[in-house]
This record gives structure tokens, C-alpha cells and sequence, in this order.
């Protein structure tokens, strides 16, 4: 259900942010034919809106942490990726493992032929960054 959700999350956002669209109507585009549950519906738009809410501190982090890319460089699909996990890594308590997991598969699945990985190292090195203490982060579930 949560990676059903996350690629939800992803699809508003890269509607929204890359098409202009206002969020609402990004919202009611991507749910659509989608079936999923109302807790699924929750958790995306709670990643949504707390990204939106805190997006100038998420793109300040994640351009610190992306190393010698700059955003207009990226692929607007891994842009639009790396927001909703950086959001997620910071201010959820999901754990990594399984939240970098999904959000290379979504990376995969509508990036390019490299985005899978070049997402991976990314959110790799912001865990580093959290591990280190040089962030502060959501504790995370067991």
C-alpha cells in the first residue's frame, strides 16, 4: 500500500511542480482510475503536503547533498523523487531501507535508463548525512 501511495505522491507532485498545475487539480488528475484505499490516499497526500509545506528546506537539503548536479541538470522525474524521499527521510519516521528501496523502483520505473541508481546514491549519501548528525531527522519505526 505505502509504495501504491508513494508513486500517487510522486505523480501529483511532478503534475504540480512540472506542469504548473495547481495542487488540487494535480490531486484529482492522478487519482483517476486509482484504486487505492483511503489510508493509501492519506499517507500520498500527507507526503505531498508536507513537502509542499517545507520544500524550500528540502531543496536546500537535498542540493547540499546532490554533488555535482545542480536541478536544472536533473531529470525532472528524479528531481520530483528525490523531494517526496528527502521529505520522507527527514520528517516521517519511515524507515530508510525501505523508503530509498521504493523510491529507486518509482525512479526506475518512470526515470531514465540511469535514474534508479543516480536516486540511490542520492538518498545514500543524505542517510550518510543523518547518520553522521550533520541533519536531524524524524526518529524513526522499528
Amino acid at each position: 500500500m505505502r509504495r501504491r501511495a508513494r508513486e500517487l505522491a510522486f505523480k501529483v507532485l511532478f503534475e504540480h511542480l512540472q506542469g504548473d498545475v495547481p495542487l488540487e487539480e494535480a490531486w484529482r488528475h492522478a487519482l483517476e482510475g486509482e484504486e487505492l484505499d483511503e489510508e493509501g490516499r492519506a499517507f500520498a497526500r500527507r507526503l505531498v503536503e508536507g513537502f509542499a509545506r517545507r520544500a524550500a528546506e528540502v531543496d536546500r537539503i537535498l542540493a547540499e547533498t546532490v554533488e555535482g548536479w545542480d536541478f536544472g541538470q536533473m531529470s525532472k522525474t528524479d528531481l520530483a523523487v528525490l523531494r517526496l524521499a528527502t521529505y520522507e527521510m527527514l520528517y516521517e519516521d519511515t524507515p530508510f531501507a525501505p523508503l530509498i528501496e521504493v523510491a529507486v523502483k518509482i525512479a526506475g520505473k518512470y526515470g531514465g535508463e540511469d535514474s534508479g541508481k543516480f536516486v540511490n546514491g542520492v538518498l545514500a549519501r543524505l542517510k550518510r548525512r543523518i547518520d553522521a548528525g550533520e541533519l536531524t531527522a524524524a526518529p524513526k519505526k522499528d
